[in-house]
């Protein structure tokens, strides 16, 4: 059996635009980490969607073979089909505007270079443990970040 680390991640805003959160669950055999952290400045559903797989692969301190789980159609969809041809466009969609969040784009591309990546779509707030963790550490970076702006 491969030796694979199962990530879910999630992100949000409230408002959207406004602060952000972003959280994730990485497990690996019997070991689970928790990630989480947030921008208290304006920001994106999607930034924070596409910031916690960046982060949680970053943490990954070796290459590993990874099942990477989001309830994002836009960071599946985006790294899996529309990415390579973005890349080729000089970061233009078809529409020919310029592409969205591009330095996080990059950041996933690298990150995601490291390891062999698998990627799952699952159903946002249907009872997937993990990813109702990722959602709750999301919510807890959200507030962290704002707190800790409120205190500066």
């Amino acid at each position: 059996m491969e030796d694979v680390v199962l990530i879910h991640t999630d992100g949000g805003c409230r408002p959207n635009p406004g602060p952000g959160g972003w959280g994730a669950v990485l497990r690996h055999r019997h070991h689970v980490r928790e990630m989480y952290g947030g921008e208290a400045d304006q920001t994106s559903n999607n930034r924070m969607e596409l910031t916690a797989p960046i982060m949680a692969l970053e943490a990954l301190t070796r290459p590993m073979a990874v099942h990477l789980h989001t309830d994002s159609t836009y960071v599946r969809n985006g790294i899996t089909k529309w990415v390579l041809g973005w890349e080729r466009n000089g970061w233009m969609t078809a529409a020919k505007q310029p592409v969205k969040n591009v330095d996080l784009w990059l950041r996933l591309q690298a990150a995601c270079a490291r390891h062999r990546v698998e990627w799952f779509w699952v159903k946002g707030h249907a009872g997937i443990a993990d990813n109702e963790l990722a959602d709750e550490l999301a919510t807890r970076g959200l507030q962290e970040a704002v707190i800790g702006a409120l205190s500066r």
